[in-house]
């Protein structure tokens, strides 16, 4: 039988997402032959109560559980022993920061299985909260530009309960006339159109948006093939750039001297060309005010990203000559929002989205024992790299 603890976040500051809603673990419950355990948390989007209401027991031991499922990483202190591990540890690009916790997980011979590596066949992520993710950045993005012009203003979205009274909040909104570039391809750059199309922003083609101004707010859509181009035959394959992104280069810098707000969403990692570099900022014609980057790399494809902010005070400034962080909003810095748990902003309603995805997608074939897809996400095994993750021999075990 399935066992499912539900851990409580220990990471500071405390998130606010889970990964299955009551109402998931109730249906669970009817339909899959599986307990539920929950770990008792003043900080979730659904109370303690709520989890009751649903049939999952509710207590601090989750000693019984053989799958434990959490977001964020989870504290070295609230490592079970060996046991199976469901988060995003974020530890696949070797980050400093999680060095003493993939040590931990070894050393306590735990199995982790990694929810950023679930993926399709064609390298496609199956579950994440990216959608929301975007949704969030795009509304802060915007945000952001109405506090530094002064032209309107918007609210914040954890002030709203839900996705649905968000929505509410974009009727009578006009937009002035800016130009908005989109990068990505992914949920979360579905998540920024979603946003573009609710607030009236209309789509532009490349060629028009750095021909010619509009007297309506526009946005581009910048996907893989209008970002890079390999240097020698000028072409863009996705398998090869993510290959030897190295042979490749960036052509995103014309379209900064046409853009007001950049909202990126493209994934990066070493390697990739940065969509522009520090010293742009310095350019004349370099127009852009303000940046939501929302897949939020410090120093990765926005190279003026310093860092996070908190979802209480998303923006910081950067002074476009110096490159160190300053006040948001001042004439002679570039606005950048950069928060790395934005969609706690709608905790509930990106909460229920990802427990579906898992339902769907993962939690039968945890039942069956396994699959490629978990094979391929899982990191260790029993405390030990599984042969697709021996790349972090050096990091896991030194």
């Amino acid at each position: 039988m399935l066992v499912i603890g539900l851990i409580r976040e220990g990471k500071i500051p405390a998130d606010n997402r889970v990964a299955l809603t009551p109402s998931q673990c109730r249906w669970l419950l009817k339909t899959g032959n599986c307990k539920i355990y929950v770990q008792p948390s003043a900080h979730r989007c659904y109370t303690d109560k709520e989890f009751k209401q649903s049939g999952v027991i509710l207590q601090e031991d989750l000693s019984e559980c053989n799958l434990l499922l959490g977001i964020k990483e989870v504290p070295v202190s609230m490592l079970l022993p060996e046991k199976t591990y469901m988060f995003f540890s974020h530890t696949k690009k070797k980050q400093p920061y999680n060095k003493k916790l993939i040590q931990a997980m070894v050393d306590k011979q735990i199995t982790l299985i990694d929810y950023e590596c679930l993926e399709h066949t064609d390298g496609q992520r199956i579950i994440g909260f990216g959608f929301f993710a975007g949704i969030v950045g795009a509304h802060n993005g915007i945000m952001a530009y109405g506090e530094r012009t002064k032209q309107f203003k918007l609210g914040r979205v954890f002030k709203q309960k839900d996705y649905r009274e968000l929505i509410h909040t974009y009727f009578g909104l006009k937009l002035p006339n800016i130009k908005i570039a989109v990068t990505g391809s992914g949920r979360v750059a579905h998540g920024i159109l979603e946003v573009m199309n609710l607030m009236d922003v209309q789509e532009a083609e490349a060629d028009d948006y750095l021909n010619r101004e509009f007297d309506y707010p526009v946005y581009v859509h910048l996907k893989g093939a209008a970002l890079y181009q390999h240097k020698k035959n000028k072409n863009y394959a996705r398998a090869d750039f993510h290959a030897h992104p190295k042979e490749y280069e960036c052509l995103f810098l014309p379209f900064a001297s046409h853009t007001d707000i950049l909202m990126n969403g493209v994934y990066w990692d070493t390697g990739i060309p940065r969509l522009f570099e520090m010293e742009d900022l310095q350019r004349n014609d370099f127009r852009i005010q303000t940046i939501a980057d929302i897949t939020d790399d410090a120093g990765g494809s926005i190279p003026c990203n310093l860092g996070d902010n908190s979802m209480d005070d998303p923006v910081y400034g950067v002074d476009k000559l110096s490159g160190k962080k300053t006040a948001p909003y001042i004439n002679t810095s570039v606005d950048v929002m950069a928060v790395g748990n934005l969609p706690n902003e709608l905790p509930r309603d990106a909460s229920r989205f990802f427990g579906e995805q898992l339902i769907k997608y993962i939690l039968g074939d945890v039942v069956k024992g396994s699959s490629r897809i978990i094979e391929n996400a899982t990191i260790l095994k029993n405390g030990k790299l599984t042969p697709h993750f021996n790349y972090l021999s050096d990091y896991a075990y030194n």
